[in-house]
This record gives C-alpha cells, sequence and structure tokens, in this order.
C-alpha cells in the first residue's frame, strides 16, 4: 500500500485528501485536512454479520486536546467522556452515512474520527464526513457514496455564501447551515441562523448542494488516483437480509386488520392494538418458523405497519389521529407554572408535554467549555431530558444520552439570537426542559415550552419563538407534507423537518431525510407549511403572555453593573482576596469584576444596594470641604488616623483634636471613637489632613493655654528644661560636653 495524497482549492480554502499510511490494518482510513486543521476517519466493519433485525452502526467523535496544543483540565489531565462538541459532531458523521448503507446489512460498523490538529481557524467537524466516506470507499464497502458535508455562512455585509468558513467568518455570519448528502440529495440539515427567511435558507440550501457535488467530485478524483497507484479497489461482500417471500405474503395478509389498528388517535390505545395484532400474527408461525426466520418475522411486521400507515395518508389524506396533512394537535400554553422558580412554562401539543424552567445567574456561572474549539464559554445553557416515563416505559436514568444533547442544542440555537446582550441583561441564563409525554415534536415542544420560561422569567427576549416538525409521505408515486408530526409518522415516514423561528424569520433548522426524490420544490412547501404553523403555534403562547415581563421574579438574582477605575481594581479585591471576599460576606452579594474594571454585582433583597455602596466607599476620593463620621483606627503622639470610608485614612493633628492644649490624644480620643471631621487639605501625595467638628474643651490638667496662639504653639514659648550640671570638671580633647560629635561627611 502506497501512500496517496491530494491537495486541492474549493471556496477559498484548501483541502488535502491522504491515505495508505495511517491506521492500515482498519478497513478503511483516510487523513482529511482543511487549513492545517487535520482529522483521521477510520472505518471497521465486522466479519461476522450479528443477529440483529437493526443496522449496527457506531460513530465517534475522538476529541483530542493535544490537537490544539492543551493540556485536558481534572485530576487525570487526560481525555475522558465526550464533550458536547463532539456528540455533536459524531451525530452529524452519524446521520447522512446511516441511511446510505443498504438495507439488510447486518455486519458492525465503526466509524472513529480522531481529532489531530486544531489550528484554531479552521472547525473540524464538517471535514469529517468526507473523511468517513473516503475511509468506506477505500475499504470497499458497499454505500451510496460518496458523501460530503458542508457548513454555509453569509457575509452579512455582501450578501455572499461563504462555504465552510473560519471561525472568525462564522461570527460575522448571520447564518450557519450545515448540510450534508450526495451530489443528487440532501439527506441531514441543521442550522441556526438569525432571523433568516424562508427564500434565503432555500437558496443556501440549493448553494450547499452544488458545493456537495464538488467535494463528492474531488473524492472521486482522489480514488481514481488510489486505483492508479495501488490497483483497483476490491469491492467487499456482505450478506444481506433477504426477504422471505412466504414471510411477507403471510403477514401482508393481515393488512386490513393493520389499518384499522392504526386509525386510533390515541398513543397507548394505538400502540396496543398494534401490539396485540402483531402477537396473533407471530402465533401463526409455529415455534420451528419462528426460530428460521427470527429476524424476517419483525422486519415484516414493521413492514407492515409502515405500509398501512402511509397508505392512509397518501390514499385518504387524513392521518392515524384523523387529522388532515396541514392540521396540528390541540395546544395548551400555561406560564408560570412552578412558584418560587425564575420562570417557567408548560406548553402541551397533543400528547407531547413539556415543562421548561429558567435559572438566573452571575455571569461566572455560565459553562466552561474544555474543547479543541477556540471557545472559552458560553453563557446560555439550554438542558433537555427525555425520562423512560414520557413514554410510559421503564428505563435508566442518567447522563444524557447523545439524542438529549443533540434535541438540547437545537432548542439552543433556536433561542440565541433572540436573546438580549449580557450589557443589556447581564446574566447566565440556563433553562431545562423536562419532558412529561411525548407522542412526537418534543424537541420543538421544548422550544416553545422553553420561550413561555424565558418570557416569564422577565428575560427582554428580541422576539418570541416557535417551533414544528415537518413530515413527508412518498408512496404510490404521490407526495404529501404533513404539520406537526406525531411519534409514528416520524419513525415511519420519510422526513423529520424541523424548524424554529420568530415571526421575521427562521432560527433553527434540522432535518433527516431518507427519500432520495426529495426536491427543492417539495422543501419550498415544507418550509410555506411550517411558516403558517409556526404562526398558529405562536398566537398560542402569545395569548397567554403577549410579552416577557418587565422585571425578573423576587426570588431572582438582581443584577447590577457598575464600573470602577482600573486602578482601583487592586483596592476593591484587596490582598488575597480579603476585601471582596468581606463585601460578599457581609451582604450575601456575589461580584464578579472584569479587567477593564466592569464589576456585575448580584443579589436578592436588598444585598446589591449594599454591596454596590461599600465598592462605592472603596474607589471614591475624599474631597476637601467633605465632611465624614470616621472611625478612629489608629493613635500616633501627633494624632489620630480616622477611616472616612472604605480604606481611605485621614490624619487629625493632635494639635486638632480640641479646643485648647492637649499633650496626649489620648486625653480626647480613643481607638473606635467615632468623630466628626472636615477635609482641610490633600496633598500631592494623596495624604489626607482633617480638622475636627464639634471640637470639646480640653479636658482640664491636660495642659496649659499658655503660649496658643490659634491652637499653635509659638516655638520660643515651649517650656524650658533644666541642663545637666556636669561640674567643672575639664574637657577632655574631642569632649563635647557628653554629646555625641557630629559626623562630618565628606562633600
Amino acid at each position: 500500500m502506497t501512500l496517496v495524497s491530494k491537495t486541492f482549492e474549493l471556496y477559498g480554502k484548501t483541502y488535502t485528501l491522504e491515505a495508505g499510511e495511517l491506521a492500515k490494518q482498519a478497513t478503511g482510513a483516510a487523513l482529511v485536512k482543511q487549513g492545517d486543521t487535520t482529522a483521521l476517519v477510520t472505518v471497521v466493519v465486522s466479519k461476522e454479520r450479528k443477529n440483529y433485525d437493526f443496522f449496527p452502526l457506531t460513530v465517534d467523535f475522538n476529541e483530542k486536546m493535544y490537537a490544539a496544543g492543551r493540556i485536558p483540565g481534572g485530576y487525570l489531565k487526560r481525555e475522558g467522556r465526550p464533550s458536547e462538541k463532539a456528540t455533536l459532531t459524531a451525530r452529524m458523521i452519524d446521520r447522512p452515512i446511516r441511511p446510505s448503507f443498504p438495507d439488510g446489512f447486518r455486519n458492525e460498523v465503526q466509524i472513529v474520527a480522531t481529532s489531530l490538529v486544531a489550528d484554531q481557524v479552521n472547525p473540524i467537524d464538517v471535514i469529517c464526513t468526507m473523511g468517513a466516506s473516503l475511509g468506506l470507499t477505500l475499504g470497499g464497502v458497499p454505500f451510496e457514496g460518496p458523501l460530503a458535508c458542508v457548513r454555509i455562512g453569509r457575509d452579512t455585509e455582501t450578501g455572499a455564501f461563504i462555504v465552510n468558513p473560519t471561525y472568525e467568518e462564522r461570527e460575522a455570519s448571520d447564518l450557519d447551515l450545515e448540510l450534508a448528502g450526495t451530489r443528487d440529495f440532501i439527506s441531514m440539515v441543521e442550522a441556526g441562523a438569525d432571523e433568516v427567511t424562508e427564500e434565503d435558507m432555500l437558496a443556501a440550501m440549493q448553494f450547499g448542494q452544488e458545493a456537495i457535488g464538488a467535494f463528492c467530485d474531488a473524492q472521486l478524483e482522489f480514488v481514481a488516483e488510489w486505483e492508479r497507484v495501488n490497483g483497483p479497489i476490491q469491492p467487499k461482500e456482505y450478506i444481506l437480509d433477504q426477504p422471505v417471500p412466504e414471510v411477507e405474503e403471510r403477514i401482508f395478509a393481515h393488512y386490513d386488520e393493520m389499518y384499522a389498528a392504526l386509525s386510533d388517535a390515541d398513543k397507548l390505545s394505538r400502540i396496543a392494538h398494534v401490539e396485540e395484532l402483531k402477537e396473533r400474527i407471530r402465533a401463526e408461525f409455529s415455534e420451528e418458523e419462528q426460530a428460521a426466520w427470527e429476524r424476517e418475522i419483525p422486519v415484516n411486521l414493521k413492514k407492515l405497519e409502515k405500509k398501512a400507515m402511509r397508505s392512509m395518508v397518501v390514499e385518504t389524506g387524513e392521518r392515524v389521529d384523523g387529522r388532515a396533512a396541514d392540521e396540528i394537535r390541540p395546544i395548551m400554553v400555561k406560564d408560570s407554572y412552578l412558584p418560587l422558580v425564575h420562570g417557567s412554562g408548560l406548553f402541551q401539543r397533543g400528547q407531547t408535554q413539556v415543562l421548561s424552567v429558567l435559572s438566573l445567574g452571575m455571569l461566572n456561572e455560565g459553562q466552561r467549555l474544555d474543547t479543541i474549539e477556540p471557545v472559552e464559554g458560553k453563557r446560555y445553557m439550554h438542558q433537555y431530558n427525555f425520562p423512560p416515563f414520557c413514554t410510559g416505559e421503564t428505563g435508566r436514568i442518567g447522563a444524557p444520552k447523545r439524542r438529549e444533547i443533540g434535541h438540547g442544542n437545537l432548542a439552543e440555537r433556536a433561542l440565541l439570537p433572540v436573546l438580549p446582550d449580557e450589557n443589556e441583561f447581564p446574566y447566565a441564563i440556563r433553562v431545562v426542559s423536562e419532558v412529561m409525554e411525548s407522542n412526537g415534536s418534543s424537541s420543538m415542544a421544548s422550544t416553545c415550552a422553553s420561550c413561555l420560561a424565558l418570557m416569564d422569567g422577565g428575560v427582554p427576549l428580541k422576539r418570541p419563538v416557535s417551533g414544528i416538525a415537518m413530515g413527508l409521505i412518498q408512496e404510490e408515486g404521490k407526495t404529501l407534507v404533513l404539520s406537526d408530526i406525531q411519534g409514528i409518522e416520524d419513525f415511519l415516514g420519510d422526513m423529520d423537518f424541523k424548524v424554529t423561528g420568530t415571526e421575521r424569520g427562521i432560527t433553527a433548522l434540522q432535518m433527516d431525510n431518507k427519500a432520495t426524490g426529495l426536491t427543492f420544490d417539495i422543501l419550498a412547501r415544507a418550509l410555506e407549511q411550517a411558516k403558517a404553523g409556526r404562526a398558529f403555534i405562536l398566537g398560542k403562547m402569545l395569548d397567554v403572555i403577549p410579552a416577557p415581563r418587565e422585571t425578573t421574579r423576587e426570588t431572582a438574582p438582581r443584577i447590577t453593573t457598575i464600573t470602577v477605575p482600573v486602578d482601583k481594581i487592586r483596592e476593591v479585591i484587596g490582598k488575597g482576596g480579603d476585601v471582596i471576599r468581606g463585601i460578599q460576606d457581609e451582604t450575601g452579594a456575589s461580584i464578579d469584576i472584569e479587567q477593564d474594571g466592569t464589576v456585575y454585582v448580584g443579589g436578592v433583597g436588598e444585598s446589591v444596594e449594599q454591596a454596590i455602596e461599600r465598592i462605592n466607599l472603596i474607589i471614591k476620593e475624599p474631597e476637601v470641604g467633605e465632611e465624614y463620621t470616621g472611625r478612629v483606627v489608629t493613635i500616633q503622639s501627633f494624632g489620630a488616623f480616622v477611616r472616612l470610608f472604605g480604606n481611605k485614612d485621614g490624619l487629625l493633628h493632635i494639635s486638632r483634636v480640641a479646643n485648647g492644649r492637649v499633650d496626649r490624644v489620648e486625653d480626647v480620643l480613643n481607638v473606635g471613637d467615632e468623630v466628626r471631621v472636615k477635609v482641610i487639605d490633600i496633598d500631592e501625595k494623596g495624604k489626607v489632613s482633617l480638622d475636627r467638628l464639634d471640637k470639646p474643651e480640653a479636658p482640664a490638667g491636660s495642659g496649659s493655654d499658655e503660649g496658643f496662639k490659634g491652637n499653635h504653639r509659638e516655638r520660643g514659648d515651649r517650656p524650658g528644661r533644666p541642663r545637666r550640671d556636669h561640674g567643672d570638671r575639664p574637657r577632655r580633647p574631642g569632649d563635647n560636653g557628653g554629646r555625641t560629635p557630629r559626623r562630618h561627611h565628606e562633600g
């Protein structure tokens, strides 16, 4: 095997495909680069065929911190569980690859993408799909390839679309659209957008389809070069599940019964009827037949259910719950569902019900990200939970699964464009969506419920957001676009197309497509139908809560922003943080200081005002003429130091502590005494001189008033001291009368 490398340029970016040097024992492996960002994608197909009734594909993204020149955090200092971004990248590879395999493929397939270099300029995620496609091709694995994934951005100044934008270009874009597929059709779409119109979104998807074709051509050129150097690729033979006509005929004889069982609007009742029918059909097979056709029987039962459901829709135009194609299930909306929490909203559509709960906190409570991307953290966090009870089942509750992470990310992208800037609303925001019941479109219900929770919590959204899931049935030459799909239509249909947005445009989009006959005309129809559905749902939401609350809840922290001079930050923090900790302990407020002097003070009740007052006292500079009630903190022989505010002291000279002469400051003042003072002078070094207001009379016996003029003692009026009598002893040379001679220094 000889190394083959090919570098090419597309849409202003440089890419490299390489194979034949790394991971040669894998079924297939490819190195793919954009700029210096590099990923190794390996494919391994098991030799044994698994006894499953599904396709056993696993995709992992192996995020290595060394790729960005970083050491992992934590005690162990090595990579552990995948980050949220790593999980989303694995899903991005999985979703277009999975439907490209032939029906009946039962060998286990594992695709692993490993980050080798992250140049902090070019994202690594989208190029991994191209690496997986090339690895499958070089390994001779049967699939409908080549495939590619691209990201489409749009320059907000010129309106031009950008293919695979850099991180910097993404920051200046109002669109972040990822789509994958082949030259001929799109199988996966994921997007976040700043209220982009349906027409612009469709144009971006058409542009992206062309770009996918260009990357597929680049792979074919690489494969041609590979075969020229290393010889033809030998397609591998894998045994596929083959239909057994007898099993299919006997099961499909119950078509009318399945059609009738599906005609039930209630999910649990319908499932019960369908499962009862399936058990009766299984019972018609002997034990020997069930053992022999262990996979074929469940596969054909699923085909029967799928055929009956799809035929019902295209033949009658009526869905299993009796709705028309564009009809939306009954909606129930409640705001302020929970007491004390910072905001909450309950949204129900049909038998899908989601409760979203809002929590607000200081900006420093936002999520810190430890990934290979040049992103340190995020302020808005949306988390989605799908417990087993929401579908009437038992199961494990623990760390979120990939699906939950994906749905939470979709709802997060849906609401992110309408959140206020942190300068306007300086809070970290966390929304948790708890799915209480599920019969399809739970991610869109999460978006709606979360919008309700944010509005209920007083978050000043730019505009409210709603979401809807669209479906597609292509059967017997007919095409039907479905609004607000339920679980069975998602499971047995051809497309799951989720759209969120405001009255102005789309904020997020997600599509998984299994229909090769999906055209842009059909997509345009789906987007327009979704727009009407979103408007209907949004109207129901606004009937309950027309606008965000004017203020946050009393239980939520109130965060105020102030600014302190940069040279005062050290004083506010104190040595080892003792000052700021003291303020927080005394007031109960939370304080976060930025390097530019911006200070966020958060708390409940009066704690914010109290903390701000203390900070202002620290940064305040006294002025001549100002009066204070201070506290004596130190006494020296020449006067008393009085704490005016914060850590600022001034000197009250001994001559100004009382009316009359005072020999000792302690005769009229002690440490801890409060005293009214006035600032009379501030020298060039900032030292403050004070005068005492309402001076008391000097205590009797403290000193004599002789020689005092205007509270100042004249130099010549000092009382004399008796001199020592040294007698008539003769002085020796150098004797200075008992005094130490002065030292004379050479000039």
